[in-house]
């Protein structure tokens, strides 16, 4: 299951004027906020991560939330602050109702946050959890995956994961060493897109890409040894994209494991593409194909 729908939600707080408003940093709550957004080990031992901002907020499942907190000064603001935004406000008033919420002063609230302009909106949610068969579409269509290896800057990664997304991804595979996923800076980068793809992490990439390829999924890798143009090849059918490290590109053994190594042609003196960039080529070039096959 991709999240516990059993366990409830916190409703300490509703909506009103006469609520009570946290002003210590030592409270139990608020220091656990900063050791999740400081401490991998924290988030990976506790299963759980932070979330900032009114998007990620107003995106997440309900019951993906454990705590809500909100400063001061955007509760108090948020009537003026989206008057010409009716319908934005009706949602945050609706999700605030649904979830209660913690109100905590301003000074604490920036010293929780992550970010240098806080935008009044924090929580702690429950990692989801998938299992191999969540990154498979349920409706019999072809499986779509992304195969990543080590990527290591948080920006990266979260784009990955949002551009995947918007392109018909059915899941993304990470070995250990890329990227915390709930990274503050990666989580953020995602933009609400870590609630909704399934992933996984895995100890042996070649070994789960030959355990693709014996299932009928193709595994295409994005190489500079690539001689297959990249829109050549066939991603009607279930298809896997492998992509490398930023620096160092796929290790020799994951890319062994490809049916295929792709070159995307450029121009000029570039060398490589963003990692990032590579895989919303790939993605949306399958994108492109599904859409007109049929």
């Amino acid at each position: 299951m991709p999240l516990d729908k059993d366990r409830p939600c916190v409703t300490s707080v509703p909506l009103n004027k006469d609520r009570p408003c946290v002003t210590s940093a030592a409270n139990p709550g608020i220091r656990r906020v900063r050791a999740l957004q400081t401490k991998g080990r924290t988030r990976r031992e506790e299963q759980a991560f932070v979330t900032e901002g009114l998007r990620l907020y107003l995106d997440a499942p309900a019951g993906a939330l454990e705590q809500v907190y909100v400063s001061k000064t955007f509760l108090d603001t948020a009537q003026q602050a989206f008057a010409d935004r009716a319908a934005v406000y009706g949602r945050l008033t609706r999700r605030l109702e649904e979830t209660g919420c913690t109100v905590v002063s301003d000074d604490v609230f920036a010293g929780m946050s992550d970010t240098e302009t806080p935008q009044g909106v924090l929580c702690v949610a429950r990692m989801p959890v998938y299992g191999e068969k969540d990154l498979l579409p349920g409706d019999g269509a072809a499986p779509l995956l992304l195969l990543l290896e080590d990527i290591q800057d948080p920006g990266n990664l979260g784009t990955i994961f949002r551009t995947a997304e918007a392109a018909g991804v059915t899941g993304i595979v990470m070995t250990r060493g890329t990227v915390d996923l709930f990274n503050p800076k990666t989580v953020r980068a995602t933009m609400g897109s870590v609630f909704r793809m399934p992933f996984l992490q895995t100890e042996d990439l070649p070994a789960l890409a030959g355990r693709l390829r014996s299932s009928g999924i193709s595994v295409f890798a994005a190489h500079l040894a690539g001689s297959t143009d990249y829109d050549a090849a066939d991603y009607t059918k279930g298809a896997a994209f492998l992509i490398g490290n930023e620096g160092n590109g796929l290790s020799e053994k994951a890319a062994a494991a490809a049916d295929t190594l792709l070159r995307i042609p450029m121009r000029g003196q570039i060398e490589s593409l963003n990692a990032a960039m590579a895989a919303g080529i790939l993605v949306y070039e399958a994108y492109r194909q599904r859409r007109f096959s049929g």
